[in-house]
């Protein structure tokens, strides 16, 4: 019983991580979805032209989906790094709960494992708006997108 009131409390604490990550990167995306995808279109737009063929059509459109496909995957290679951090040191606090279940007059180790992961949780979130201004800088944003 004891378990599933952890696993409730962590799940919990895992979804305001989803939250805050959201949040966080909210202009991002904005500026993905939004500035680089109108810009895609425009230049897109301009490929179409009669005096082109097929190919270079093809060609001019793929290399105006250049910054935004470029903008995307760096936005998903930083957020599966964080979530690898946040995943390794969920798992280093189940191996000492795991540890701490096996030693003869352990205190409360359920506990020890819901400390250690909020804590993991609560470190890994504060390195979001350092991985927030990385992709801004990265992505040629200024300070009021």
């Amino acid at each position: 019983m004891e378990d599933q009131i952890v696993s409730e409390r962590l799940r919990r604490k895992l979804n305001e991580v989803n939250s805050a990550a959201q949040s966080q990167l909210s202009g991002v995306q904005d500026h993905i979805n939004f500035t680089l995808q109108q810009a895609y279109f425009k230049c897109a737009y301009q490929c179409f032209d009669r005096s082109r063929n097929t190919e270079e059509i093809s060609n001019c459109v793929e290399h105006c989906s250049v910054p935004v496909l470029q903008s995307q995957n760096l936005v998903e290679g930083e957020m599966a790094k964080f979530q690898e951090r946040l995943q390794r040191a969920l798992t280093v606090c189940h191996d000492r709960y795991e540890s701490a279940k096996l030693q003869p007059g352990h205190s409360n180790p359920i506990i020890d494992l819901e400390s250690c992961a909020a804590t993991a949780i609560d470190d890994n979130v504060k390195t979001l708006p350092a991985i927030v201004e990385r992709l801004k800088t990265s992505l040629g944003m200024n300070d009021s997108t």
